[in-house]
């Protein structure tokens, strides 16, 4: 096991088609121990230099109703009336914070998703 720093691209490609020849390593072993590294390693450069954005808080609350198969009559214990839903996932209307705390502890959103800044429409 010869693990170095990824530091450029092609240190990058080396790691991820190591880690693919890789895949199938029993735990606990020498191959296991060296891609658990190496996934490591991919995983901190991914994050310095292929950041993913937060998404939008509307954004974010379409994407777990889609996980969850909830329609806008769902969102009434979070948002407020029927009314107010439609508002909100129109981009008419803000989060309050007490939106935003009922989304994040009733439909596990994240808080950094939902405190994101986004812009209503007219």
């Amino acid at each position: 096991m010869n693990i170095q720093p990824i530091k450029n691209e092609e240190n990058y490609d080396l790691a991820l088609a190591r880690v693919g020849e890789l895949m199938n390593a029993v735990p606990d072993t020498p191959e296991g121990d060296e891609l658990d590294v190496l996934v490591t390693l991919i995983e901190a450069y991914e994050e310095k230099n292929y950041p993913i954005d937060a998404p939008n808080p509307i954004e974010a609350i379409h994407f777990r109703m889609e996980q969850d198969g909830l329609s806008n009559k769902d969102l009434v214990e979070y948002l407020g009336s029927t009314g107010r839903v439609s508002e909100v996932l129109n981009y008419k209307r803000s989060l309050s914070i007490t939106m935003i705390r009922r989304l994040n502890s009733g439909l596990k959103i994240p808080l950094e998703s939902l405190f994101n800044e986004y812009q209503l429409r007219a």
